[in-house]
């Protein structure tokens, strides 16, 4: 099974420190390329939410939704460590998905 076709949770940014949004799919590469070329009118397009900074794969969609559910409800610190342990840099991970 290809990696991005697994459920997923991610977190886009709009940069270093910027404006956060947690989000879940089954098909990872699809879903960012939506947020990337804003796709559809949006929290991610009005605030350019497009920088892939965290993601997380899960065997099933129902345990996805549950820890995109469980991580809406950190606080914005939190999220940062969570990202800066895997990507200190905030780099944009999504060309790394291929």
């Amino acid at each position: 099974m290809r990696r991005e076709r697994q459920p997923a949770v991610y977190i886009l940014s709009s940069g270093y420190n910027g404006t956060l949004y947690i989000g879940v799919t089954s098909d990872l590469i699809k879903r960012v390329w939506e947020h990337k070329n804003d796709f559809v009118e949006s929290f991610t397009k009005r605030y350019a939410v497009h920088r892939l900074v965290w993601y997380e794969q899960h065997a099933t969609m129902e345990t996805a939704i549950a820890r995109e559910k469980a991580l809406k409800k950190w606080n914005r610190a939190w999220k940062i460590r969570l990202i800066e342990e895997g990507n200190p840099q905030w780099r944009d991970l999504y060309e790394s998905l291929w």
